[in-house]
């Protein structure tokens, strides 16, 4: 006997389908080869926002956290996969059920049982406990545990980037909203000078040192400096209707935003240098590396089909023909013994699944790569932005101040009748543009440094989020 066993288990594992050669084709992107160098990149506080000490930022990133849709379907589908892994880990326990059933039965004449129970309708009953266990000698539970546990701690990340992506969409909204507000007030400074020009063209008209070609093109320019005013109180309004939307609310919100106050020039500690733990800073990069892990370990349960799967099974039941028979001891029946799947021939079927579990590792390796590729540029394209516009705003500065002195100078000129009406309008379109270019240079600053400070992780630290612990 002691020989046949080693034979048996011998001849189950040469029927089984053979397990084909197919190998990964992609690999991780090394960090080493993708210039990281830089110090580590600073710890910013969750609610990084409060550096802009605006009350109103406060008051509605809270809602922004606790309201937004995307946020809240981040969650349920973390919900979701808490629930796969609570299924897959009860793979590996014995499976108790107990079923019952009493039925009114017609019983053949002509079969196993006699007369005077063949050929007479009786009732015929059974009540059972069974037990089933999958024994997972070749680890195929195991490693669908450990790809569930996988994907929850991906989903998991993929709502800490949703908060990220969610907190630098609401930054942006919040800074347009406030540029909308200093675009406003240009314009309307900008009504006040043209409708000083206008009263002064007027003037110079009536007393016969102007033309009326003069004094049109002086109320023209006056007419659109209040469609500028329109156009801006209507940017004003559909700003505060985008930043009630990312707090998940709606018109009733809208009465409650107010100007914004953000100190744009607040104090950040930006990394200058690639940082050298970018990788381990960005959830969704974390969450891409989860998902090769659970591709793994479905590649690894997809190659476990190759092999016979034993399962244990075990029944205590009664049987009868009656009611009154049911539960006595001579109706008891017991049974146990191993189950045993074998795979012989399934026309490439095994060998197609674990053929796609391995492209599936080899797709999910490309999307971590790109995904980290794609974080290397966007960091580096933010320092690009924030060391640019910084140096842009110097000379945007003392372009606005040129521009200032100039439109003075020519409006004394023309009031004191050295100059004609044409090199005040030039000098005053000319500060226009200074103004708004300075007031959209400083908004685009601000805007940068949000990207950058959200591409290096945000306030998102890794050893405060809770994941799965997995035995790899």
């Amino acid at each position: 006997m002691k020989k046949l066993l080693p034979l048996a288990a011998a001849l189950l594992l040469t029927a089984c389908v053979a397990s084909p050669t197919t190998t990964p084709q992609l690999k991780q992107v090394e960090a080493a080869n993708l210039g990281l160098s830089g110090p580590a990149a600073p710890q910013f506080a969750d609610q990084w926002w409060t550096a802009f000490r605006d009350p109103q930022i406060d008051r509605l990133a809270v809602r922004l956290v606790a309201d937004n849709p995307t946020l809240a379907g981040a969650l349920a589908r973390i919900r979701a996969a808490q629930s796969q892994y609570a299924v897959a880990e009860t793979s590996e326990l014995p499976q108790v059920t107990l079923d019952g059933s009493e039925q009114r039965t017609l019983l053949s004449k002509n079969y196993i049982i006699p007369p005077p129970y063949g050929g007479t309708w009786r009732w015929f009953g059974q009540v059972g406990a069974n037990l089933s266990w999958n024994l997972d000698f070749w680890g195929k539970q195991k490693a669908l545990i450990e790809q569930a546990g996988s994907n929850t701690n991906a989903a998991m990340l993929d709502a800490q980037a949703a908060r990220l992506a969610l907190s630098g969409a609401f930054a942006q909204t919040y800074i347009n909203l406030y540029l909308a507000w200093v675009n406003g007030d240009i314009a309307d400074q900008t009504l006040a000078e043209r409708q000083e020009i206008l009263n002064l063209t007027q003037s110079r008209f009536e007393a016969g040192l102007e033309n009326g070609s003069s004094v049109e093109q002086a109320k023209a320019l006056v007419a659109l400096a209040k469609l500028d005013q329109q156009r801006y109180a209507a940017q004003r309004e559909m700003g505060v209707h985008a930043v009630a939307a990312l707090a998940g609310e709606g018109a009733n919100l809208y009465g409650e935003i107010v100007r914004p106050t953000p100190d744009l020039d607040a104090a950040l500690p930006l990394p200058t240098e690639l940082p050298a733990d970018l990788l381990a800073r960005r959830p969704d990069i974390l969450a891409a590396r989860q998902r090769i892990d659970a591709a793994a370990r479905g590649r690894e349960a997809a190659h476990a089909d190759f092999y016979p799967n034993i399962n244990l099974a075990a029944v205590v039941s009664f049987q009868a023909i009656g009611l009154s028979r049911l539960l006595t001891g001579d109706s008891l029946t017991v049974g146990a013994g191993p189950a045993i799947h074998l795979p012989i021939f399934d026309a490439g079927k095994i060998r197609a699944q674990y053929a796609g579990a391995t492209a599936g590792l080899d797709a999910a390796v490309a999307d971590y790569n790109g995904a980290v590729l794609n974080a290397v540029k966007q960091t580096a394209d933010a320092m690009t932005q924030v060391k640019s516009l910084g140096a842009q705003r110097k000379d945007q500065q003392d372009a606005l101040d040129s521009a200032a002195r100039a439109f003075r100078l020519a409006e004394e000129r023309y009031k004191d009748g050295l100059s004609g009406q044409i090199p005040m309008l030039t000098a005053e379109a000319t500060l226009l543009t200074a103004r708004q270019q300075m007031a959209g240079l400083v908004a685009q600053a601000a805007t940068q440094r949000v990207t950058l400070l959200l591409s290096v992780g945000g306030g998102f630290d890794s050893s405060n989020t809770t994941i799965a612990k997995l035995d790899n």
